[in-house]
C-alpha cells in the first residue's frame, strides 16, 4: 500500500505511523510548578542526542504542565519506566487537574533531586537530573509553527539503585525498560543480544 501524509487516506482502522516509528523510550517527566506543586507526565516521543555533553529530548503536543513546569523554572527530572512500573506510568497519564499530583495519584514515591528542584519516581530504577537547554517550536514544509513543542536539556545527575545493577552493568533483563509502540501497544527491553561494530583492515 501507499498513501500521502497530506491527506493522510491510509484505509486502516488507525494510522500507522507511530507503530512504524517504534519502539520509542518513554520519558517520564518530573517537574514542580512555580508553587512548588510536583508533577510527572509520561511522553512517548524522547530519546537521548548526544552523550558529551548528555544531551536529551521530549517532545510535547501542545504546552502541557511540564512544558510550563520547565519553562518556567528551568529544570526537570527523567525517571526510567521499567516493566514493573508499566501500569503506574499509564496512570499518570490522566487529565489530573492543575495542581494535583501524578505521584499521590499513581501511589509513587517523589523524591527531590538533589542538583535540580524537580522530584523524579523514588521506585524508578534509574533517574537523570536535566537542566533545560532549549525549547523548539518545530516548523511544517510550509514555515508555519506547529503545536509541538521540543525540550532540551543537559543531564547534571545520575540516580541509579544498586538493585538495578549486574557486574557494574545496568542489567537489562532485570529492568526491562518499556518502550512505546504504535496503537496501545507497549514492548519492555527485557530480551537483548550483543553485537560488535565491524572492524575493517587494510587500504
Amino acid at each position: 500500500m501507499f498513501y500521502q501524509t497530506d491527506t493522510n487516506d491510509h484505509g486502516l482502522p488507525h494510522d500507522p505511523f507511530k507503530a512504524i516509528v517504534s519502539p520509542r523510550p518513554i520519558a517520564w517527566v518530573g517537574t514542580r510548578d512555580l508553587q512548588g506543586r510536583a508533577n510527572l507526565g509520561p511522553y512517548s516521543f524522547f530519546n537521548a542526542v548526544a552523550d558529551q555533553p548528555k544531551l536529551v529530548m521530549f517532545s510535547s503536543s501542545g504546552m502541557k504542565h511540564s512544558h510550563d513546569n520547565i519553562a518556567a523554572t528551568g529544570v526537570f527530572t527523567l525517571s526510567l519506566v521499567g516493566r514493573d512500573l508499566a501500569e503506574a506510568m499509564n496512570m499518570t497519564s490522566a487529565p489530573l487537574k492543575t495542581g494535583m499530583s501524578e505521584f499521590d495519584f499513581a501511589g509513587l514515591t517523589a523524591v527531590d533531586g538533589r542538583l535540580v528542584d524537580a522530584p523524579f519516581v523514588g521506585e524508578a530504577y534509574a533517574a537523570l537530573e536535566c537542566r533545560l537547554t532549549e525549547i523548539i517550536t518545530p516548523k511544517t514544509l510550509d514555515d508555519q509553527p506547529t503545536p509541538n513543542r521540543i525540550i532540551f536539556g543537559q543531564v547534571v545527575a545520575i540516580h541509579i539503585r544498586e538493585e538495578g545493577l549486574t557486574d557494574g552493568l545496568l542489567d537489562m533483563a532485570k529492568v526491562r525498560p518499556l518502550a512505546r509502540m504504535g496503537y496501545l501497544d507497549y514492548c519492555d527491553g527485557g530480551e537483548t543480544f550483543q553485537m560488535r561494530r565491524p572492524t575493517v583492515t587494510g587500504d
